[in-house]
Parts: C-alpha cells; structure tokens; sequence
C-alpha cells in the first residue's frame, strides 16, 4: 500500500504542510523535510517550482521565483531527495505545474520520483479526465498517486467523476481564489466543506488554501480528514528561517 493510503487510514486528523522546495535557501530542502516529520506533521507536499505558477498566491509565487534564482532545478530536487528515505518516513508529494514535467518527460519525471520515494503527485493544470486517459497507467507503473483539487464551483457530477478516478486524497480547495492563508473561514466555506462532506465520497477529503492557525485548521477538519498548510508556513520561514520547523507545526494543533 502506499504511503499516501497508509496515513489516510489513520484514526486522527492529518495535517500536511506544503513548502517550496529550494526556499528559503537552495540546500534547506532536505532538513525542513527532517524537521517536518520530526514535529508530527503527517503528510508533506514539496512545491516544485515554476515561473508561472497560476494557481498560486503571492507568498508561494515569491518563494517559488526566490528558489529558481536560488537555483532550484527539477534536476537539483531530485538530486537533493536521493537519499531522503534514509531519514524521513511520511508520505512525500511533489506539487508542480505539467509543463515542467512534459518538458522533462513525464515517464522519466515518474521513474526519478519512483527512485527517490515520491508516492504522489499533485498538478493543479492537468484535467482529471487527461489524466485518465492518457496518464493513469503510467503513474500507476511507478506507484505514484495523483491527487486531484476540487473547489465551491466544481459540480457534483464531476466530483463523483474525480472521486472513481482517486486512489489518494482529494484536494478540497476552500475557495475559488488563489492560495493564500486566512485567519478565519466564513458561512458559505463552512457549508461548503459540509455539502462536500455529506457526499460520502470514497476518497478523502483534505482541505487547501486558507489555513494557517489553529482556528482554521479545526474548522476545516470537522467534515474532512485533513487539512493542508502552505502560505503560512512559507510566511514563517521567510520570518524565522529554515530551523524554526518544530514552532510553528506546535502551534497548529
């Protein structure tokens, strides 16, 4: 089984932090991962970055042009995760933009995750129904799960669609804007997080964008299994540097 599928059949809540690989210094990579599963934190997501990252807010979109003029390549990642599984355990996901990928190859992208000890991918521009059919085997090949982002707009027959195709979580993206951290969610977000969680879909739901406290992440775990935490947790290292991990996952829960 994978590891993705083995935390999700966790009995508690799961919190996954996303962080931008090569931020904010090129080699902190590996040691926030280190400090990441030292403070409890269940899931991790690794930002591959991109120069046009659409789906991102401003803090991400700083800290993924920070890490290419840091000099962050998808060569260098996979160069730094060589030996990652030596020392970190929990389920590791890299999340890009397919461009990249195609433009490294997307078996060859596969077989480097497959080597270092990637179990998923999350890639916001690549249609559930693309995937499907032109990808899935492949990803299967290499025993990557692919985990799929809905939002308030995402209508029930897709979802339904995207939950047969889902062999990981689904990313339940808590609104239609661009990620960014908030310090509070509203009625209509909280309905929203109940409308979704009443489908009693198969897979599990883990929310994104907009959780960056305890407050938030509370809220958004009650219908769901998890929440993930990326513009926040990018704010503090920017603030705190790369050796304040244990801090700031204190905090949340």
């Amino acid at each position: 089984m994978n590891r993705i599928q083995l935390a999700l059949a966790q009995d508690h809540k799961l919190l996954s932090i996303y962080f931008t690989a090569g931020f904010p210094n090129l080699n902190d990579t590996v040691s926030i991962l280190k400090q990441l599963e030292e403070a409890g934190v269940d899931i991790i997501e690794l930002g591959l970055p991109f120069s046009d990252p659409l789906a991102d807010g401003p803090t991400i979109q700083e800290s993924s042009t920070q890490a290419l003029r840091n000099g962050m390549t998808t060569d260098k990642l996979f160069e730094q995760l060589k030996d990652v599984r030596k020392h970190v355990s929990v389920p590791l996901i890299v999340m890009g933009y397919f461009n990249p990928m195609m433009q490294y190859g997307v078996e060859r992208f596969c077989q480097k995750c497959q080597k270092v000890g990637i179990d998923g991918l999350i890639i916001p521009d690549l249609p559930v129904d693309v995937y499907h059919e032109n990808y899935q085997e492949l990803f299967q090949q290499y025993g990557l799960l692919n985990m799929f982002l809905i939002t308030p707009q995402t209508n029930d027959e897709r979802i339904r669609y995207i939950d047969n195709v889902s062999e990981g979580f689904i990313y339940m993206v808590s609104s239609a804007a661009t990620t960014g951290a908030q310090n509070s969610f509203g009625d209509v977000q909280t309905e929203y997080f109940k409308r979704i969680g009443a489908m009693n879909l198969n897979a599990k739901l883990l929310v994104g964008f907009g959780i960056s406290n305890a407050v938030t992440y509370q809220v958004a775990t009650v219908h769901t299994k998890g929440a993930i935490i990326g513009s926040a947790f990018i704010k503090h290292l920017e603030a705190n540097g790369a050796d304040s991990v244990y801090d700031f996952v204190a905090q949340i829960r």
